[in-house]
């Protein structure tokens, strides 16, 4: 898989899923934008490793909730990367957990702007240069939750619900263009969250799926990686689950 010439940009793409599938797409030949809310260490790190692979990197904080910070971010990345991103990872998110009926509304607002607006967002702006060039590679991050529910997270249940319909009508829109719009479905991932459990939890957690263990991010990586490559330029509105057996939908 070659992908020499592509300009990618990954939001949340300083640590975890998002690291490994803008390292992926780095070793892969693409130039590769990230962008962070909260870290600048995480951010650090993470252009320093992707310097060493020898791609053309930028990195840029912004709130993608926020829609000038995403024209900002946009706007930096298209400087940095030589024209506009036409490989878009929508990763960034966030979670504010608790029972709906004693859910600030607040928390509810701020989980949807983020996890929900902020990809449709990033969408409306990448489209521009992708429907120009008649090709473009959407990926959105999306979760077992948005299928099966989650017990004290309803709102980032439903903005990753909200997420995989957009991701079906905006494939639909888009087709005709050269653009493909998929989603990747995480299950339970090696994270820094999951390494702090206790593990009696752990072990609950890991018995759920039907591999029995955790995935990592770079397998993860591996299906945004297949999604934006020459490989599936025939899948479209589609949702990749990749999830050990997790959800089997």
């Amino acid at each position: 898989m070659t992908l020499a010439g592509r300009r990618a940009l990954v939001t949340g793409g300083t640590r975890g899923i998002g690291l490994a599938t803008a390292l992926g797409l780095a070793e892969a030949g693409a130039a590769v934008a990230v962008s962070w809310a909260h870290s600048p260490d995480d951010a650090s790190a993470a252009l320093a490793m992707l310097a060493a692979s020898g791609a053309r990197a930028h990195g840029v904080r912004a709130d993608v909730g926020d829609p000038a910070a995403v024209r900002g971010m946009f706007a930096q990345a298209a400087e940095a990367l030589g024209g506009p991103p036409d490989v878009l990872v929508n990763n960034a998110a966030i979670t504010e957990d608790g029972l709906l009926m004693m859910l600030p509304e607040e928390a509810w607002d701020r989980v949807i702007r983020t996890d929900l607006t902020g990809a449709s967002l990033c969408c409306r702006l990448a489209l521009r240069g992708m429907i120009a060039a008649r090709w473009g590679r959407i990926v959105n991050v999306v979760s077992p939750a948005a299928f099966l529910g989650q017990e004290g997270a309803s709102n980032y249940a439903a903005a990753k619900a909200g997420l995989v319909a957009l991701t079906k009508s905006l494939a639909r829109e888009v087709a005709r263009f050269g653009v493909t719009v998929n989603a990747v479905s995480p299950g339970l991932v090696e994270t820094r969250l999951l390494a702090t459990l206790p593990p009696a939890r752990r072990q609950e957690m890991d018995r759920q799926v039907a591999l029995g263990r955790p995935g990592t991010p770079e397998e993860i990586a591996a299906a945004i990686l297949f999604l934006v490559s020459p490989a599936a330029s025939y899948v479209t509105g589609t949702t990749l689950h990749v999830d050990g057996g997790l959800t089997m939908l």
